[in-house]
């Protein structure tokens, strides 16, 4: 059996030295954010070549906060893509804001800037593009538009620790950047977790009291908040991690490039990162015609595999109220029904790459056949 993610594997590799992290934060009963908070927002603020790091309890949170602090708010509307998780919509939704969806290019998957435009209303607010399994989307005409039009530009980049647009880290280039350290992310704590990222002074300052019941001091509430705080133990687990990011990033990488030049002889689309990115590869999916056949054979041959994302999240039921319809994103909609997603992780091991190579071309004889 191959998993599709091998946390076990992961903690494994480093369990002194988490072990040791959490028994700190046990004993400090600083519990909730922080010394091991504010060490970790340090050193991923400095990873991210930002100013400000605000860590919160969720990537949700940090887009839902993000938002409230650019000044989205009910009436307003986000050009967004729905080629994501729906939490990117529900954040939208949460400040009482209006998603609007644009389609991806076929080539990155990512929001097509050549979309936006047309988009633009005297409603638009603000940008919400997606960094879609690790690539970032095309950030220099997205943001040459949005200075055009006066519009917030937040990265989504739950996907993408690390990832790189000509040189500048994902979370740099907008006004703000949001992450989730969900489990199974490239930097993924032991539970939930999240942060916001931005150079801007004001909207760090905003983030820090929204998150902590709009408190500016000790029961010193300036502005209606929230409990969006992140605890110690995870702080302290994070900061660990965060030694090992860049070794796993490049494994990452090196596991994709293998895959590359595996599956290169098949009629399988994948990505095309431009020359100048560096995708990170939270997720390694290729599209195939027959996608839901092959899950199952991988699947039945001890191969975990998974589909990120089935259903975009203008079709999905919860957000009908939306208005669109099958067909108004033709690209994104192609590439749902097609994606399928490969194990990727930094202990996954040569042999067992060989191994869902190998049953991956039988796959595809079938198809041939």
């Amino acid at each position: 059996m191959i998993p599709f993610l091998d946390l076990k594997a992961q903690y494994q590799q480093i369990k002194p030295e988490i072990d040791v992290a959490v028994l700190r934060a046990v004993e400090s009963t600083q519990f909730v954010q922080g010394p091991e908070v504010a060490a970790f927002e340090q050193h991923f603020a400095s990873y991210c070549n930002v100013r400000h790091c605000l860590a919160v309890n969720s990537g949700t949170s940090a887009l839902h906060l993000a938002l409230l602090a650019a000044g989205i708010g009910s009436g307003d509307e986000v050009i967004t893509v729905s080629l994501t998780f729906v939490a990117t919509t529900a954040a939208i939704l949460y400040t009482g804001a209006k998603p609007v969806f644009v389609d991806v290019d076929f080539e990155t998957w990512t929001m097509d800037p050549t979309a936006i435009e047309s988009a633009i209303t005297s409603r638009t607010k603000a940008i919400l593009p997606v960094h879609l399994h690790g690539l970032m989307a095309d950030m220099a005409p997205i943001m040459e538009i949005a200075r055009r039009y006066g519009l917030i530009v937040i990265e989504d980049a739950a996907q993408a620790h690390g990832a790189e647009y000509k040189g500048r880290r994902a979370g740099e280039i907008g006004d703000l950047g949001c992450f989730s350290f969900y489990p199974g992310k490239n930097l993924g704590a032991y539970g939930e977790g999240g942060a916001v990222v931005t150079n801007r002074p004001e909207f760090a300052k905003r983030i820090s009291m929204l998150r902590d019941w709009g408190q500016e001091s000790k029961y010193n509430h300036v502005v209606p908040g929230f409990n969006y705080r992140m605890d110690g133990i995870q702080g302290a687990i994070l900061n660990v991690k965060m030694n090992y990011i860049e070794a796993w990033t490049d494994a990452r990488r090196s596991i994709a490039a293998q895959y590359d030049r595996l599956l290169e002889k098949h009629s399988c689309g994948r990505p095309s990162p431009p020359s100048y990115a560096r995708h990170v590869y939270h997720v390694y999916a290729v599209t195939l015609d027959h996608r839901d056949l092959a899950q199952h054979a991988l699947q039945a041959a001890g191969i975990g595999v998974g589909i990120h994302y089935p259903v975009p999240v203008h079709l999905q039921t919860a957000y009908t109220d939306l208005g669109y319809r099958s067909g108004d994103l033709p690209v994104t909609e192609t590439l749902a029904k097609r994606f399928l997603s490969l194990p990727i992780y930094a202990e996954l091991r040569p042999e067992q790459i060989d191994t869902i190579a190998h049953e991956f071309d039988k796959i595809m004889l079938m198809e041939t056949a």
